[in-house]
């Protein structure tokens, strides 16, 4: 469910791709229901208990990133990739750290189910590593 407390913050924004926001929201909360919203490093953060594992880097506001990661505490490297398939959607900085940027409506209207996915897959591999 939506934080009022992450909704208020992005009221005082203004931001022009505040839609697009609105919608990756929403996809990331009906994709993995027990995920905590919260603000966090000027964006929208999702988390299980204290474990963050995906924030909304919302500015500057060109285009909105989701980073995938597993906290903000550097953990030891897994061997490769933590997603071995992501339908091309993540750029990875690290193998326990990645990227899905969207610039408009239409690119995540394209990858709704493929970012889903990702975000189910995502915080069950993350919570058991």
């Amino acid at each position: 469910m939506k934080n009022e407390e992450v909704t208020r913050f992005l009221d005082g924004l203004d931001h022009p791709l505040r839609e697009e926001i609105e919608i990756l929201r929403q996809i990331i909360l009906d994709a993995v229901p027990s995920l905590a919203e919260n603000v966090k490093w000027n964006g929208p953060n999702y988390s299980v208990g204290a474990e963050d594992r995906v924030t909304m880097k919302i500015q500057p506001p060109k285009q909105i990133q989701l980073i995938f990661h597993r906290g903000a505490k550097v953990k030891e490297q897994p061997q490769a990739k933590l997603l071995p398939e992501d339908g091309g959607l993540l750029d990875w900085k690290a193998n326990d750290r990645a990227v899905a940027s969207f610039k408009n409506r239409a690119a995540i209207d394209a990858n709704r189910e493929k970012l889903s996915g990702i975000v189910r897959e995502w915080m069950a591999l993350t919570l058991e590593n």
